[in-house]
């Protein structure tokens, strides 16, 4: 259930997403980063550390 709202969060603020799941490390440095350059590869980018945590 807990991953399933970390998606949904992905989808609406994917840098908030990641850093509820790895907190403020590298991970989340650079969905920062392509949050800025697109929406889309941030969104791409937090669902796959999310699946990658869980």
């Amino acid at each position: 259930m807990a991953s399933l709202i970390r998606i949904l969060l992905a989808i609406l603020l994917p840098p908030v997403a990641v850093f509820f799941t790895v907190g403020l490390g590298a991970a989340f440095w650079i969905n920062i980063l392509l949050t800025l350059l697109g929406y889309i590869p941030g969104i791409i980018h937090a669902v796959w550390v999310i699946a990658k945590r869980s």
